[in-house]
């Protein structure tokens, strides 16, 4: 146990203890565990002590370093060697705390006199390692003050702004010179295979000149695991980017891949420093830390101190190490999710006050934005960069000539910041269908309500939080100017139409217009839906129509065109003020003034004519044949998350190719499953379906490269024919099995949360007892990535999750050996999918189960020497559906035990 003399003291005594025992060693607090609250969640508990937890400690001494949340991923950040045995965690556990113990003792004299304050905190808020910490930094010349030692935005450096940037040139990229760009990228380490040099030949199209406006140079490339094609598209981008400046946009799905292409991006600019300028990851604004947020919560947790208050002084240690301020990147630590809400220290509902925030010019957002406007390489997603494309509307010089019935994206959390985006480079562009379909949706909801009045009229009642209202913002900027005040006042009453915070609550007894139209819905929703028992998202068409709710969608409508009109005019007055007073506004009046005339106009002419013509439609039954409405209670894991009407695209590539791809001059869009195998070798129709290239005017360039790897020798597909999967039981039997088999490195697939905790209840204890470590989704208290961190980082683990899980899984190596479905994971039969199953026929279902297939089986070879097998729990798997695997991988039908043996031996490890 860690002492009052700053040493970690280890006895040598190994005790084995059951649970019950375990958790009142834990309730005493007297215990060192690595995440304390993952291991109360093992061990039942709801309610957590404070104890010593290595993972605190290792944040506080070590903030912003890379590490695994565990006491494994402690050893390795400290690089110390874990002995073997049952004790040897728990003794590398206390090497750990000494070690870091120690570490203090040597920061420089100015790090311990900003700890000291701190720390006194801490110890107030009970944090079990403060007296320690006191004893080896001293406690002298502390300060008082609430929040001393938490103030870290005065310690960072502050940003100049610089002129704009020049535009890109269209210098074309030769093949030649984008094949020796890659020899010099692949170095003398690696090995530069012939797919590889293809590939980067038929990339390499997509930074050719455009030829004509609107018709973009288009390469969909499908290349197969093995073929290295981070580096082959790097090779043709990054020479595009030299020669003709800031445009180029690199764009993922997951942050994983983000990561790894900016681990490659350092072959083209080994120095940092050099790096830092060229290449800039994007991410939206709720991925960054808001500083008067952080601020805000700071006060309340310093008067009132807790273990919140814990997680927020680690989360200041954080920032006062942080380049980039990004609570998604690999160096936050991200377990302190289950202390605090990560939601109160972010942007997520476009409150941000710009040039009127204190914290402005050291605002970690606005730093990254100015880098990326400069930067030779953006690296973002493909939300963000949907949301920017719409967000670069300007809005109508008069009026409102926006067609009503077409919903453009949601507003993104920041307002359009003129990035330059004159290149792509889609990877994992399989997903664009998917990110197309949330970027370009609309949806009259309550928490989409309780978002906009917020951003009109700020905190309501009791509420306490530091966002402000139009009036706060704007009134000092319209002070004088008799229309623009009378039309802020007026914007601000007529937001009451809107449902307002903690709506949810009043269904039953709705407050104003907007709550009444929800209440009806929700009545609507419950008296039609099959599932009795709301565990899931219920959803109902809308016809025949109640009374109740025609009449509650017209009194909304109306209430929420006398929104937009002062919205509209007080924008009106802002962009007058900005062309006559030009000349004497300073940058920070500018910013102010832009910022809100973009937000009033994207509302007044997008958001709420969109959502008009959504409840107009209710009554007239007029819906364009381009789009599918349906009323929907959404849920959680059970939990009520929102109700509303929802509008969809029924082809989201439509707008995708309009606002995006259109006003590009190229782009290039690559991922290993762009087409469906089913259709066989040549058609590549179903990437263009997916891609939203069959909307371009000019056709795209095709190529399609397959995997290096030998999966017949090297995989193994299984379809058990004897388990009954809808039987819980048998079905946790079997993945119990199938992981001893295959000794760990198995990922757990499955299409209901329900199921999935049922099984992980079942198969954990008779696991553990063989030495195999059990994670799993929406069970043990860590966000995904953490999650998959973990499994990554053990061997012999296994994991269990959702299907979504299956493309955040990026795990190299016997780590992932596995992967098990429980059914074939089928499309769920929504009224969305309903409608884009009449529009795109019916082997619709067939395409998606095949993409999502051959995904998931892609996570099992990620190099030449991996093994793998890929089961599936239901004996009426199609044939047809077989072909997404590689055609030379043997597949099996087959019963359980069988299934077992063969997999036991397959994966056993070379002796």
């Amino acid at each position: 146990m860690p002492t009052a003399t700053g040493a970690a003291v280890y006895d040598g005594d190994l005790r084995l203890v059951t649970k019950r025992e375990a958790g009142e060693l834990f309730q005493s607090g007297e215990v060192l565990v690595a995440h304390a609250a993952f291991v109360a969640g093992r061990l039942g508990l709801d309610a957590m002590r404070q104890v010593y937890d290595l993972l605190e400690l290792f944040v506080f001494v070590r903030p912003c370093q890379p590490c695994v949340p565990s006491a494994l991923g402690v050893a390795r950040a400290l690089r110390i060697e874990v002995p073997e045995g049952p004790g040897g965690i728990a003794k590398t556990m206390h090497a750990a705390a000494q070690q870091l113990l120690g570490e203090i003792s040597f920061l420089p004299e100015s790090v311990k006199s900003a700890l000291r304050p701190m720390t006194l905190t801490l110890m107030k808020a009970g944090w079990r390692w403060a007296p320690i910490v006191l004893d080896i930094i001293g406690t002298s010349d502390l300060q008082k003050a609430p929040l001393a030692g938490f103030e870290v935005w005065r310690t960072l450096s502050e940003w100049e702004d610089e002129p704009a940037p020049a535009k890109p040139s269209s210098q074309p990229v030769t093949p030649q010179e984008a094949r020796a760009r890659l020899s010099q990228l692949v170095g003398l380490t690696g090995e530069e295979r012939q797919e590889q040099r293809a590939y980067v030949d038929a990339a390499s199209y997509a930074f050719a000149p455009r030829e004509r406006s609107g018709a973009p140079k288009i390469a969909l490339v499908e290349a197969g695991t093995g073929i290295g094609k981070t580096l082959g598209y790097l090779a043709p981008a990054s020479i595009w980017a030299e020669k003709n400046g800031p445009g180029l946009w690199i764009s993922t799905y997951t942050r994983n891949l983000q990561r790894q292409i900016v681990s490659e991006i350092s072959r083209l600019f080994p120095d940092p420093s050099e790096r830092d300028e060229k290449a800039v990851v994007r991410k939206g604004r709720e991925n960054y830390l808001c500083l008067l947020n952080f601020e805000e919560a700071m006060k309340r947790a310093a008067f009132t101190p807790s273990q919140r208050t814990v997680a927020l002084a680690l989360v200041a240690r954080w920032v006062s190490a942080t380049p980039d301020g990004d609570i998604s990147g690999s160096g936050f630590p991200a377990f302190l999710a289950s202390q605090m809400s990560l939601r109160e220290i972010t942007d997520r509902r476009g409150e941000c006050i710009y040039g009127a925030c204190p914290h402005y010019r050291v605002c970690f957002i606005e730093k990254i934005v100015r880098r990326a406007r400069k930067a030779e390489i953006v690296v973002a997603n493909h939300a963000l960069v949907i949301a920017n494309a719409a967000q670069d509307w300007q809005g109508p010089d008069q009026t409102n000539d926006v067609p009503g019935d077409v919903p453009l994206p949601a507003p993104a959390q920041n307002d359009a910041e003129n990035e330059r985006r004159v290149r792509y480079v889609f990877d994992e562009g399989h997903h664009l269908f998917d990110a197309a379909d949330s970027g370009f949706a609309a949806a009259v909801s309550g928490t989409e309500m309780a978002d906009l009045r917020r951003w009109i009229r700020g905190p309501e009642g009791r509420m306490r939080s530091r966002s402000r209202g139009l009036e706060d913002r704007l009134s000092e900027l319209v002070q004088g100017n008799e229309d623009a005040e009378k039309a802020l006042n007026e914007a601000v009453s007529a937001a009451s139409v809107l449902a307002a915070e903690g709506w949810a609550a009043r269904l039953g007894a709705p407050h104003g217009p907007g709550e009444v139209f929800l209440a009806n819905i929700y009545q609507h929703v419950r008296a039609r839906s099959e599932d009795k028992d709301a565990f899931y998202t219920q959803e109902t068409d809308i016809y025949p129509l109640t009374d109740e709710v025609s009449d509650a969608a017209r009194e909304l409508a109306i209430g929420l065109r006398r929104l937009a009109t002062p919205l509209l005019k007080l924008a009106g007055a802002l962009r007058k003020k900005l062309n006559d007073e030009a000349k004497d506004l300073d940058p920070y009046q500018r910013g102010r003034l832009e910022a809100a005339r973009r937000g009033l106009e994207w509302r007044g002419h997008i958001v709420l004519p969109a959502w008009i013509s959504m409840l107009e439609a209710l009554e007239t039954g007029e819906v364009n044949d381009e789009f599918v409405d349906w009323f929907e209670i959404a849920r959680d894991d059970g939990r009520g998350q929102d109700v509303g009407l929802e509008r969809r695209w029924v082809d989201p590539t439509i707008p995708l190719a309009s606002e995006v791809l259109g006003n590009a001059h190229g782009a290039l869009i690559t991922s290993a499953t762009l087409r469906d195998a089913g259709l066989g070798e040549d058609d590549w129709q179903s990437a263009e379906v997916r891609t939203g290239a069959l909307h371009l005017p000019e056709p795209p360039k095709r190529a399609s490269f397959g995997s290096p790897f030998d999966y017949g020798q090297n995989s193994r597909v299984f379809v058990i024919k004897d388990v009954e999967r809808r039987d819980t039981e048998q079905l946790a039997a079997a993945y119990r099995e199938l992981f001893l088999a295959s000794g760990g490195g198995a990922l757990g697939l499955f299409t209901a949360v329900r199921m999935l905790k049922g099984v992980a209840q079942r198969i954990a204890a008779p696991l553990a007892e063989k030495g195999l470590t059990l994670y799993a989704q929406h069970i043990d208290k860590l966000d995904t990535g953490a999650l998959v961190d973990l499994f990554r980082s053990e061997e012999n683990s296994c994991l269990l999750g959702t299907d979504a899980l299956r493309d955040g899984v990026d795990v190299p190596g016997r780590s992932l050996r596995l992967v098990v479905f429980d059914k074939v994971p089928w499309p769920k039969p929504t009224i969305l999918h309903k409608a884009r199953r009449a529009r795109f026929g019916r082997s619709y279902d067939d395409l998606l189960t095949r993409l999502k297939l051959k995904q998931a089986f892609g996570r099992l070879i990620r190099g030449a020497e991996d093994k793998g097998c890929f089961v599936i729990l239901e004996s009426a798997t199609p044939s047809r559906l077989l072909s997404a695997f590689p055609p030379e991988t043997p597949v099996k039908r087959c019963g359980l035990a069988e299934a077992i043996r063969e997999i036991r031996e397959f994966l056993a490890p070379a002796q």
